[in-house]
């Protein structure tokens, strides 16, 4: 197993994290694994069809536990779940907008919660909001498949829960990444517009993820230090000096 000389920036979330790796659509996952190499360790922790239900338990596999000193620290965590909790009955991805907003806060409370026993105090968290649906576009995605689906998100519905994530981060004073009212402002406000942000109505393409990119907050990587030197400040005349960032046995 690879040994932690890395901490971590973990994204945690459905197919839209999952697919932040696509290629060809430079997502932001791509993008933040870009920057932060040599930096943190980018982790892709997407589900892609999950809601927040299904998730809890996998986040609390995901987490070391607070008296873990071998397991590498999550230095940024991002939360991004309600595109699938804001699917309508009887969707069995559906989930209730007060117990969304429950298993958020679960989220939270596992890594910042001094009782719990993933306490990470020093963990970043960002709160990212569903992006809007495009009801057009996903409609006629689901009416062309075999056999043809019923429409199963509503925009209506999806920026209920997109509003859930800003009240808790605005009372938690968590960073937010507003994506459903970018992706709304993008799209001229009109329902759409938001085709040039995705192409089935539902998950991002490049467009998409690219505003994203452009709006986290509080993540500098400029002002992460490279974990092992810059080639040019290695003591050359005894490189091992510079270039053991931990303790041999």
């Amino acid at each position: 197993m690879a040994a932690y000389v890395q901490d971590v920036f973990m994204l945690f979330g459905d197919s839209i994290t999952q697919g932040a790796w696509e290629p060809g659509y430079e997502g932001f996952g791509q993008r933040l694994s870009h920057v932060y190499a040599r930096r943190f360790d980018v982790l892709n922790r997407g589900l892609s069809g999950y809601n927040t239900e299904w998730a809890l338990p996998i986040l609390e596999q995901c987490l070391a536990k607070r008296d873990d000193r071998q397991a590498p620290k999550i230095r940024v965590l991002t939360i991004w779940f309600g595109a699938n909790d804001a699917c309508i009955k009887p969707s069995p991805q559906h989930v209730p907008v007060d117990k969304f907003e429950s298993n958020i806060r679960r989220m939270i409370e596992m890594v910042h919660s001094p009782t719990s026993e993933y306490y990470s105090p020093d963990t970043r968290i960002v709160l990212i909001t569903a992006p809007p649906i495009n009801t057009l576009t996903r409609a006629a995605d689901l009416g062309s498949r075999d056999p043809p689906m019923a429409l199963d998100r509503l925009f209506e519905t999806t920026r209920q829960y997109a509003e859930v994530v800003k009240k808790i981060g605005e009372e938690l004073k968590l960073g937010v990444v507003d994506v459903w009212t970018l992706l709304w402002e993008g799209a001229g406000r009109v329902e759409a517009g938001l085709s040039k942000f995705s192409g089935d109505g539902l998950h991002l393409n490049g467009e998409g993820y690219e505003v994203i990119s452009e709006r986290y907050p509080e993540v500098y990587y400029e002002n992460v230090d490279f974990v092992f030197p810059s080639w040019k400040d290695i003591k050359w005349e005894s490189p091992g000096s510079s270039l053991y960032v931990t303790k041999k046995e």
